[in-house]
């Protein structure tokens, strides 16, 4: 099983295109967030070798642009595969984005994610449910033989919240945090480790000293994400 980054501000390879934003393929079956705009997604995917004809379900962290983007392009691709997908988002979203969901031939299903109300997508794939006061958001939680895998959009609920809450409602280790931890010069290295957390992946809006002082904490643990880089673990 594995974590591909399509979508970020930086390619890991010759060939991918990088742009603001951020969106990851789980296990080949789900599309966490779309990037800022379709055609850079649909490229970076069709060049990594997904089939966006098994991709079963899209889940969107919360409506801001460079997550939501590439909505409309991902989903005309696979309508014109011949398949749907069911949708899952924070019940937050606005009314309008939930109604040109619904109205897609490409969805088969909106699945309003509930306040703290963990969502089963698929497999060993889990929603946080919505989190945060402000800007509301779900995270990714995938579980794995060694502990949790919890994958943020922009974490604007703060990531030491998330994965505490994560840890908490599946009570279990959190062996990787990937993705957008919207942290600039913010140093949370002290209170990854009194969580627990053994391995880091940041990317997108985590910031350059963040994610310097995260590299220097975790040395060997920590994985340099940006498009084309797949991260795999032993599944549940």
């Amino acid at each position: 099983m594995g974590i591909l980054t399509v979508y970020d501000n930086k390619s890991c390879k010759h060939g991918l295109k990088s742009a603001w934003g951020f969106a990851c393929v789980v296990d080949r079956r789900i599309l966490f967030d779309t990037g800022g705009e379709g055609s850079t997604l649909l490229s970076n995917m069709r060049a990594l070798g997904v089939d966006l004809s098994r991709i079963e379900a899209l889940v969107l962290s919360h409506e801001h642009w460079d997550h939501t983007g590439g909505v409309s392009a991902f989903l005309e691709a696979v309508r014109e595969a011949g398949k749907e997908v069911r949708v899952f988002v924070p019940c937050s979203f606005s009314s309008g984005f939930k109604q040109k969901l619904s109205a897609s031939d490409a969805v088969s299903e909106v699945v309003e994610v509930q306040p703290h109300s963990p969502e089963k997508i698929l497999g060993n794939a889990f929603s946080t449910g919505e989190l945060g006061t402000w800007t509301k958001e779900q995270a990714l939680v995938l579980r794995a033989r060694k502990g949790l895998v919890v994958v943020t959009g922009c974490a604007h609920p703060g990531i030491v919240n998330i994965l505490r809450y994560a840890k908490e409602a599946f009570n279990d280790e959190i062996l990787l945090a990937l993705g957008g931890f919207h942290l600039g010069s913010k140093d949370v290295t002290h209170a990854f480790r009194r969580l627990g957390v053994r391995k880091v992946a940041p990317c997108h809006c985590t910031g350059e000293v963040a994610t310097a002082l995260l590299k220097q904490a975790f040395g060997a643990d920590f994985v340099e994400n940006c498009v084309g880089r797949e991260i795999e673990y032993e599944a549940l």
